[in-house]
């Protein structure tokens, strides 16, 4: 996905998300999240944005915050704290230059994969904050379709293992998986195959996998990031679902 459109995708999930907490009682609680009350959600979003603009800036790791620690004010004060946050990163990735090598938890990395890792987590946010008001939750399909390709671009990196343990268990003997976009526009998918270093994955038609989920590209992604389980109605499952449910065990973000 090119930098333009990543830039305006955070800016379309952090408006969003903006609408979704707007008007709510801080104390709401998150169900996708349920550590947290609605403030903390938007402090953490809030608060990731100025953290990963920091890395950007500086090109080394710095430790991550604890979300308790940020202070988003209050609730009419909210949509300027995420707007802020969002735009400190897009700022960030400007001035540097989305191909400048900085240091990640990977090792060496362009800066724009703070820009795909920040979008990727503020589509999520944006359901877990919509789910718990009671919002519609809206995204474009090419976003959707983001989150789960940059959740496997980190889940097939062998390194991922040393930062989320748990990934060591997605390692297998060639099982496949796959996961089928159905609806309008193209009819194409992930299929991800379990091999002993690490899974890997390819985009396009799921013609063979042991087990397949199929749903519209934005009900995958959810399915994915833990949001919706497997046997809810709007995607289907044909398959190992033994398979399935262990690796959603292990693929956590």
């Amino acid at each position: 996905m090119r930098i333009a459109r990543l830039v305006e995708g955070l800016r379309e999930q952090t408006e969003g998300f903006i609408r979704a907490v707007a008007g709510r009682a801080p104390n709401t609680r998150v169900p996708t999240c349920p550590e947290w009350p609605l403030r903390t959600l938007v402090a953490h979003v809030g608060q990731e944005h100025r953290w990963a603009a920091e890395l950007v800036r500086v090109g080394q790791q710095l430790p991550i915050p604890d979300p308790g620690d940020a202070d988003p004010g209050a609730p009419d004060a909210w949509a300027r704290w995420l707007r802020e946050g969002a735009e400190e990163l897009i700022s960030a990735i400007r001035e540097t230059g989305a191909d400048t090598e900085r240091q990640t938890f990977l090792g060496p990395r362009p800066a724009s994969v703070w820009l795909r890792r920040m979008l990727s987590d503020t589509c999520v946010h944006h359901y877990d904050a919509a789910f718990a008001t009671g919002t519609a939750f809206g995204i474009a399909d090419d976003l959707a379709a983001h989150v789960i390709s940059e959740n496997l671009d980190l889940l097939s990196t062998p390194a991922f293992a040393t930062v989320r343990p748990a990934v060591a268990e997605l390692r297998g003997r060639g099982e496949r998986i796959g996961f089928r976009r159905t609806g309008p526009g193209p009819v194409d998918g992930w299929v991800v195959t379990r091999a002993p270093d690490a899974p890997r994955w390819q985009r396009g038609p799921v013609v063979e996998a042991d087990v397949v989920v199929s749903g519209a590209v934005a009900d995958l992604m959810l399915v994915f990031s833990h949001r919706v389980p497997p046997d809810d109605d709007r995607v289907t499952v044909s398959g190992d679902r033994a398979l399935l449910d262990h690796w959603l065990a292990h693929a956590g973000l």
